[in-house]
């Protein structure tokens, strides 16, 4: 190791970075993920069918601390991204990379597509990215300074990602398949690493005993994303790679793992990239959850850079310059709400298609319950398909909201005098459970942005064929 922190250049970016992303908080509306995850804060467990406690709880210590707005919930995936910021700044100087380095690595951080959405919203992701660097910082640790006690705090650091999700799976098995492939195999016998790895069960357990009692939920839920998604995210799989932290960051990463593969002690990272992306596309995961080992990667990439002289530190600063005010326009609400469909914007982030129209959708709906007579509207509610729509209905201050979707399912039926239903997003299928079903109203964003809720039929529903507690388990869907 032997270099010093560049700690000042690091510091002010670790700064601006949360200022820049909380400023640009109130921009377009909540993510259908924050939506969900501002109903599971009131519902705290050791865990959901979908995932475990730990973004749920955060969020609801922001509404706490910072108030029940998209700025409050947003406060800690801020602070995250700062915090991954030093990380990965900090994994460039493990590396044996100088000031230079440690600041290319801190921007690309800063700058990277995939880390600014993880800080603008209250996402997993928001937490996975700055626990990953932090485990991937403590194995490079104990692999690089001859100091296997790191393994301990890589370990603890393993144990408590697991509370935010289990994808940190995918690091540990990558790093196991390194350390037998590429060396050094000595580590595997080493008893620091043994400890680490029994701290991290230690620390998991609550987490595997929620799921083991609940007949393991997330991987009825891995299997669900698996079928319905997994041809689309094989087929992004790649692209993704460049995009996640920008073409420039994706270049100086492939330096990086060339980097790692040349240095035996850390050989075994480099080999967990691979790895983790063989194990992702075989199982049809998400493209993203390779995100934190590019990063290590990307940080290595920089020491790189670095040694080939100021040419090359020029021409990668002017590439992480561009590709992050792509990045910045990409994936914060730079645009103009109303000139977002407009924009090839919403087909490329998710994220800001799925954060625009909610409280036009949830007026569509309370509209058509206002519709009915008194005497029907007390006799009412709202069946929702997805946690979006049943997040937003719930922030709009509705209350006889219901939905079959993930953990949602958990907190039904409806109550045994709901005869009429007004029905969102439900097939035919669970219509075909009432004795008749009418088209009320379509659901209209107002900017034309194509999301899940664009052009929506909201239904009004009644008469159920069965009792509530025997339909409700026909309502239950993941995805």
């Amino acid at each position: 190791m032997g270099r010093s922190w560049a700690w000042r250049p690091v510091t002010l970016i670790a700064l601006l970075l949360p200022a820049a992303l909380l400023t640009a908080s109130t921009g377009y509306g909540y993510h259908r993920d924050e939506l969900y995850f501002r109903v599971l804060a009131w519902h705290p467990a050791w865990g959901y069918v979908d995932q475990p406690p730990m973004t749920p709880l955060l969020t609801r210590a922001g509404i706490a601390l910072f108030g029940d707005t998209q700025t409050g919930i947003r406060v800690f995936p801020a602070l995250a991204a700062a915090v991954l910021v030093v990380l990965v700044s900090l994994i460039a100087r493990e590396l044996g990379g100088g000031a230079v380095a440690q600041v290319l690595a801190a921007l690309g951080a800063a700058t990277g597509t995939y880390p600014l959405i993880a800080g603008h919203f209250s996402l997993t992701i928001s937490y996975d990215l700055p626990l990953w660097a932090a485990a991937v910082l403590f194995m490079l640790r104990a692999l690089t300074r001859g100091q296997p006690r790191w393994w301990l705090a890589a370990g603890a650091v393993v144990g408590v990602a697991t509370y935010n999700k289990h994808l940190i799976a995918l690091l540990v098995l990558g790093l196991a398949a390194g350390l037998l492939l590429a060396g050094p195999r000595r580590t595997l016998a080493s008893p620091w690493l043994w400890g680490g790895a029994l701290l991290a069960v230690v620390l998991a357990v609550p987490n595997l005993v929620y799921q083991a009692t609940h007949g393991w939920p997330q991987l009825a839920m891995a299997a669900a994303l698996s079928d319905t998604k997994g041809g689309e995210m094989r087929a992004l799989f790649v692209p993704m790679q460049v995009v996640l932290f920008g073409p420039a960051a994706a270049v100086i990463a492939a330096f990086g793992f060339a980097r790692m593969w040349r240095d035996r002690r850390v050989r075994a990272l480099a080999v967990a990239y691979p790895v983790a992306a063989a194990l992702t596309l075989a199982s049809g995961g998400r493209f993203d959850y390779t995100g934190g080992l590019i990063a290590m990667l990307f940080a290595a990439g920089c020491v790189s850079v670095e040694s080939a002289g100021r040419a090359r530190v020029r021409a990668a600063y002017a590439g992480l310059a561009a590709t992050g005010l792509l990045s910045a326009v990409i994936a914060l609400p730079v645009i103009p709400e109303a000139r977002l469909a407009a924009t090839p914007v919403p087909a490329i982030n998710e994220t800001a298609r799925e954060s625009v129209g909610w409280p036009r959708f949830a007026a569509t709906v309370r509209r058509v319950l206002d519709e009915l007579p008194e005497s029907e509207r007390a006799r009412a509610v709202v069946l929702t398909g997805s946690y979006g729509e049943y997040g937003a209905l719930r922030r709009a201050g509705l209350t006889r909201v219901y939905s079959g979707h993930n953990q949602l399912h958990e907190y039904g039926p409806p109550p045994a005098d709901a005869t009429i239903a007004v029905v969102v997003n439900i097939g035919p299928r669970g219509r075909a459970l009432f004795a008749s079903c009418e088209e009320r109203a379509r659901v209209d964003n107002g900017v034309g942005v194509d999301n899940e809720e664009q052009g929506l039929p909201v239904h009004l529903c009644r008469t159920p064929a069965q009792p509530w507690p025997a339909l409700w388990p026909r309502f239950q869907h993941y995805s």
